[in-house]
């Protein structure tokens, strides 16, 4: 993860989540549902197929972090960074922990995907607090790493992690206490507004430390550089609110708009009843079209 490619990843993979879970809380508020993800009758009730049973969101966890540690490990091809330490040199110094730091971090994204699978699709119960913990486990190494990556940094990228420990820390901290607290609309607005912070943020970074728009590197000896990074995050606080608010604002339109098709007089297609004379349907006919409205 140490290229622009590689932030670019990880930014994409935690914007689609994100996105993925401000659809969701919109359509839960919107409907009013005690529940985010409603939990799910015993698996013999699911379905007999395994497409049927295996969770969407758990394989695409799995899938995405799968894409993010292989490239940490053999990326460019012909490069073999799965060594820890370098057992040629009498130090034996430890190699590659930034690549480690990086494919830790998937991993434990990728076991909150398989704790999803083994939940919804092999248990006959789902166990949704052991979900809830496995993703709060994972933003809590999220930071705990990214706390650590701020070792042998310069001052610019120190700044850049830094703003970007907060947003995650945030969002672990709303996880574990939804593990006890659950279901409620506050704390699913919150977690999903950290959530768009935070990838926006990682997107914003990758940019700007690998391919600033001016064509300038950013100097760390420059103040003006290192207080326009704080007025950025700032500016990515509203950002999330504003992208948040129009998933709403989507998602009421659609909403609305569905509900209201769906509850038309009329609207479903409905099969003539056979066994009627035709002075019957002509009955019928005639109170369905002063039903819709008809003359």
């Amino acid at each position: 993860m140490g290229t622009f490619q590689g932030h670019l990843l990880a930014g994409v993979f935690f914007l689609i989540f994100s996105l993925y879970y401000a659809v969701m809380v919109s359509l839960a508020l919107l409907r009013g549902q005690r529940f985010l993800s409603p939990p799910l009758p015993p698996r013999e009730k699911r379905g007999h197929r395994w497409w049927q049973r295996v969770p969407v969101q758990g394989m695409m966890k799995v899938v995405i972090a799968l894409g993010g540690i292989i490239p940490e490990f053999f990326y460019p091809p012909g490069v073999n960074r799965m060594k820890i330490v370098d057992w040629e040199d009498p130090r034996r110094p430890f190699i590659f922990y930034n690549n480690w730091d990086h494919a830790t971090m998937y991993g434990f994204f990728m076991l909150s995907g398989v704790v999803d699978i083994v939940s919804q699709a092999c248990q006959a119960w789902q166990n949704v607090k052991l979900e809830r913990a496995a993703e709060a486990l994972a933003f809590c190494v999220l930071t705990l790493l990214m706390a650590a990556h701020l070792e042998n940094k310069g001052t610019l990228e120190i700044r850049v992690h830094v703003l970007f420990v907060v947003p995650t820390f945030l969002v672990s901290l709303v996880l574990t206490i939804e593990v006890w607290v659950p279901d409620q609309p506050t704390l699913w607005v919150l977690k999903t507004w950290l959530g768009l912070v935070l990838s926006c943020w990682m997107l914003q970074l990758s940019v700007l430390m690998y391919v600033p728009p001016s064509g300038q590197p950013w100097k760390a000896e420059n103040p003006g550089d290192l207080a326009f990074l704080t007025i950025f995050f700032c500016w990515h606080l509203a950002l999330g609110a504003a992208v948040l608010a129009a998933v709403y604002g989507l998602c009421s339109l659609w909403h609305h708009r569905f509900s209201s098709w769906r509850e038309t007089p009329g609207a479903k297609y409905q099969p003539c009843p056979r066994g009627y004379s035709n002075e019957e349907l002509e009955k019928l006919g005639t109170e369905a079209m002063l039903q819709d409205g008809g003359v």
